[in-house]
């Protein structure tokens, strides 16, 4: 554990009042003990769901009015300070949070529930929607190059997301694990790109369902969008299909997540079966003369795809938030997650393999790949199975997603970044309604009015980034510990953390600029090999409960690499976007993130201050 659980001092009668105020918990196990134990019986609360007071958006003392806002916020550089090196525990996130939400979710899912979850959530999501557009853009047939590095680089990170979640199965996901080991600022961080991701995710999936329904009534596949000639490009084609599909879909993960994980088990297992039928088709019509030349627009394009398909791999961490569902997290995780995901790399391969030699490059549809793909082979029929598992899986995707994120959502407004309204679990579905509807409502805005392309970059780069994070969580999670790790030991692996962050750096800006040649590569590599080997030459400070991520440090550290290396490749216009996003999240967390989640970590001071009122009276008396 980084830092000590949470003190099990009294806290006074009129503290219970404090919808801020939480009784720690009495509890002295370990995260591990408690996540074998037989889970307890949800929670009832006596408040009625369905409230909306100022109370249950901003319990905080720095909102009770202006004055005490005003008096916060003169405080500012010093909360900020405390927020950028507090850390939070493993009891905190598992236990003392979730009181927050009031009622709790059920433990309802097996492995079996997870493989299929991850299988749902990704296959749909971009094989469908991006493999066209990147192969005909940027990669040509070495899209399937660009699929096998985006996948060794996911597999990497699900590797991370795997130990973190048997160790600590919450619904935080990576915000949590993150939160734990990098800070409370560099969370709020990671927590804002990750409803980013979400919103932006869920409305390119809207935007993907739109265009394939409409190649299976037409060959164009604006067909049912609505065009606004006085709007910019990229934003002028209005899709109400679109929201109506994620309306839909948020609406089914509302009512239970073990009925959506039926509904999405056996729905794969149809997909499965027509995957096969596109491969060996695919493979059937193949013409060598479509692969030639493998390398259209360079190896430098094969990257620029790789980094946008990344898309097609994520759902994964979605998954991994459905941990606090879990019934035995220490078995169902590793064989859902690390499974899935492996299943799923070979399953893009060929398919991106077959499309590439079913159609000359230069002729494959951007917008429905598949569909128009088999059209122009004269299999006019199929056409229409494919768009109809296309929407199946994307469909799925949005309904595996909606869970997911609501439940970032939920663990995220149990640390009080966002009000704790949208923490709230309904006692009869045990799902966050009011963190689903957030999200819902959010992406079918931006699916309204922005078109794919736009929505593709802004989310592979949020995601990317909460990877590499993950990747650097997991080598502070094994080699320090605060209190424990000797400042020299410390400093050792800050110095090569750094190294390690910028060879890869280093190795991304050669590739960029082509300028340096062997040269530059060979030394940025001998730079991130040593980097990385001194962190392997540490002491290891916490090793994994049940189930550890292999060959550590060098797995993490190149996670860390391909991520980096994809974010280069993802061009200057999705640099700025996530800019200016961030500077936005920085702006509402100096008004109001700061100032909550200060009051949330401190907020057994009153009581205690109390108490040790009570002691010096007893002591004056006597």
């Amino acid at each position: 554990m980084n830092n000590n659980s949470p003190s099990s001092h009294q806290i006074s009668s009129q503290d219970l009042t404090n919808p801020l105020i939480i009784p720690p918990s009495s509890t002295t196990s370990s995260a591990a003990d408690k996540m074998e134990k037989p889970p307890p019986e949800p929670s009832q609360s006596t408040k009625s769901y369905w409230r909306f007071s100022k109370e249950d958006f901003y319990p905080e003392p720095t909102f009770k009015n202006l004055s005490t806002y005003l008096s916060a916020v003169s405080k500012t550089r010093q909360r900020l300070k405390d927020r950028l090196f507090e850390r939070s525990s493993d009891d905190t996130e598992l236990v003392v949070l979730k009181k927050q939400s009031e009622n709790s979710m059920r433990k309802c899912l097996t492995w079996w529930d997870l493989m299929w979850l991850g299988f749902g959530s990704v296959v749909g999501s971009g094989i469908f929607s991006l493999t066209g557009q990147e192969t005909h853009d940027h990669a040509g047939p070495s899209i399937v190059l660009s699929y096998a590095i985006s996948g060794l680089s996911a597999l990497l990170s699900v590797f991370c997301y795997t130990e973190f979640s048997v160790d600590i199965p919450t619904a935080g996901g990576s915000f949590s694990f993150l939160r734990i080991e990098l800070g409370d600022f560099l969370a709020y961080i990671a927590a804002g790109n990750i409803l980013l991701e979400a919103v932006v995710g869920a409305a390119g999936l809207g935007r993907s369902w739109s265009s394939y329904f409409a190649s299976i009534i037409s060959s164009n596949p604006d067909l049912l969008r609505i065009k606004i000639d006085s709007f910019p490009e990229g934003f002028n084609l209005l899709d109400p299909v679109a929201v109506g599909i994620l309306a839909l879909c948020n609406g089914i993960a509302m009512s239970g997540s073990r009925h959506t994980s039926i509904l999405t088990w056996v729905s794969s297992l149809v997909s499965v079966g027509v995957i096969v039928f596109v491969i060996i088709v695919g493979f059937i019509h193949a013409k060598s003369s479509n692969l030639v030349p493998f390398f259209p627009y360079g190896s430098k394009g094969m990257v620029s795809a790789a980094a946008v398909v990344y898309w097609s791999y994520t759902g994964f961490d979605m998954v991994a938030t459905m941990a606090e569902e879990t019934k035995k997290p220490s078995r169902d995780i590793p064989l859902g997650l690390v499974g899935s995901m492996s299943m799923i790399t070979v399953i893009y391969c060929l398919m991106a393999l077959a499309l590439a030699a079913m159609v000359k490059y230069t002729e494959v549809d951007v917008n429905a790949a598949y569909s128009v793909a088999f059209e122009k082979i004269g299999m006019n029929w199929a056409k229409y199975l494919v768009g109809i598992v296309a929407l199946k899986g994307m469909t799925t995707s949005m309904l595996v997603g909606s869970m997911g994120q609501a439940r970032y959502t939920t663990q995220i407004a149990r640390s009080h970044m966002i009000p704790p309204w949208f923490a709230l679990v309904h006692p009869r579905t045990g799902t966050p309604i009011y963190a689903t509807l957030l999200v819902t409502i959010l992406s079918c805005i931006i699916a309204l009015f922005s078109s794919l392309d736009v929505l593709s970059s802004v989310f592979s780069f949020s995601t990317l980034f909460i990877f590499m994070l993950m990747a650097v969580a997991l080598l502070v999670r094994r080699y320090y510990v605060k209190d424990v790790t000797p400042r020299s030991d410390h400093i050792k692996f800050l110095t090569c953390l750094f190294v390690i962050f910028g060879s890869s750096i280093g190795i991304t800006i050669v590739w960029n600029l082509n300028k340096g040649g062997w040269i530059g590569y060979v030394v940025s590599g001998v730079f991130w090999l040593l980097g990385t080997l001194g962190v392997a030459l540490l002491p290891r400070r916490k090793f994994p409960k049940v189930w550890g991520v292999p060959l550590v440090p060098w797995f993490p550290s190149l996670s860390i690499l391909m991520n980096i290396f994809l974010i280069g490749s993802l061009g200057a216009v999705a640099f700025w976007r996530f800019i200016i996003a961030s500077a936005a999240m920085l702006v509402y967390y100096l008004l109001v993130g700061v100032h909550t989640t200060y009051d949330m970590a401190h907020q057994d001071e009153p009581a205690l201050k109390l108490e040790e009122g009570k002691e010096n009276e007893n002591l004056v008396a006597s």
